[in-house]
């Protein structure tokens, strides 16, 4: 073999090396994921195997990268998907990971998406420098032991379009920075310990379209300011204890479709223009302290899945208007201190006989 040859194989390999570093993920995008893995303990499935060598954007579980600048954009790591990773455990698609959320995890600086969701055991609290990160779109940390509050800065996330705190241990109120979230399109706050007052400006939130909230402790009076908003189609804020009346302007929301305020403290009349919505699919006021009248507003256009008025104060007659509603799936009167006689024809024919139970006078 030539010199020449033998310099231009040299070259090549030089060249190779050289490319492959600047094809890596910088040392310290690195260095962040090697300091989050070292603050979480994965005992079945080794994901965190895969977690060598000096590029992260290649074959580490879990990480993409910006095929362009080779910094790090996605780390997702759920615990519950059909992943085949999963598959090894024989815990049923189902993983279990304990630890905390290491803040090194904000020096990624251009991370668009955070999924550590789903592991049951990822306790601590949420790091509040993820409100720094300018670039975050999906913030998920659903099912995990997680404690403390809601970064008071959770506002600064100007891109967020799905805020995901679910099923965790968080405490405290809800923010009120989270009225800024201008991007936002789905919130879940569920299954934690708030306490407060849904914030006032809530409606603020204009492209939200699922707001879930239940089983807190939340208090205070539902938001009016949330019939500004165009595009809710989902509203879930049951197992509180939230009080006051309904307001009537719910009934006027374009794209409402699920309205659960189910299990509250909730008083006064049911708002006639909630119940004659003709978009509601979903209704569940049930197990409130609602009075009056069942009101009589029914038509062709009525449509609904679930109609759920059970375990509240609710009086006088089943209404007849009923019978023209286009379709009522399951619904659910008892527990009240209904009277008369129960209509018959559609939807009457194939309900059951405890839709109407315990109440003072049906026949």
């Amino acid at each position: 073999m030539g010199i020449f040859s033998f310099n231009a194989i040299a070259l090549a390999f030089l060249l190779a090396i050289i490319s492959g570093a600047v094809n890596a993920c910088p040392p310290s995008d690195r260095e962040a994921l090697l300091a989050l893995s070292s603050s979480l303990k994965e005992p079945y499935l080794g994901i965190f195997d895969s977690w060598k060598g000096t590029d992260c954007c290649s074959n580490w579980y879990g990480i993409s990268c910006d095929p362009t600048t080779h910094r790090v954009t996605d780390v997702s790591l759920r615990g519950e998907s059909e992943d085949p990773i999963l598959q090894k455990t024989g815990h049923s698609s189902s993983g279990y990971m304990t630890g905390t959320i290491n803040p090194s995890i904000c020096q990624l600086d251009r991370l668009t998406t955070l999924i550590i969701a789903d592991w049951k055991g990822i306790a601590g609290e949420i790091p509040s420098c993820l409100a720094s990160l300018p670039n975050l779109r999906v913030l998920d940390l659903i099912g995990n032991s997680l404690s403390g509050k809601i970064p008071d800065q959770i506002g600064n996330l100007q891109k967020l379009t799905v805020l995901n705190l679910a099923d965790n241990k968080i405490n405290g109120e809800i923010p009120s920075s989270i009225v800024q979230l201008s991007s936002l399109k789905h919130l879940d706050l569920s299954n934690n310990l708030l306490t407060g007052e849904v914030p006032a400006n809530f409606g603020n939130l204009k492209m939200l379209s699922r707001a879930l909230l239940s089983g807190n402790q939340l208090t205070g009076t539902i938001p009016i300011s949330i019939s500004n908003m165009n595009r809710l189609a989902d509203l879930d804020i049951s197992r509180n204890k939230i009080q006051g009346q309904i307001p009537a302007q719910l009934g006027k929301m374009k794209v409402l479709a699920t309205l659960d305020l189910g299990s509250n403290m909730l008083t006064g009349e049911i708002p006639p223009a909630v119940l004659g919505s003709t978009g509601l699919g979903i209704l569940n006021l049930s197990r409130n302290s609602l009075e009056g009248n069942i009101p009589d507003v029914f038509g062709p256009k009525s449509y609904f899945m679930a109609l759920d008025l059970s375990f509240n104060n609710l009086k006088g007659p089943v209404p007849g208007s009923l019978s023209s509603a286009k379709f009522v799936g399951h619904l659910d009167f008892s527990h009240n201190h209904l009277c008369g006689t129960i209509p018959v024809g559609t939807p009457f024919d194939h309900l059951e006989a405890s839709s109407f139970d315990s109440n003072d006078c049906l026949c």
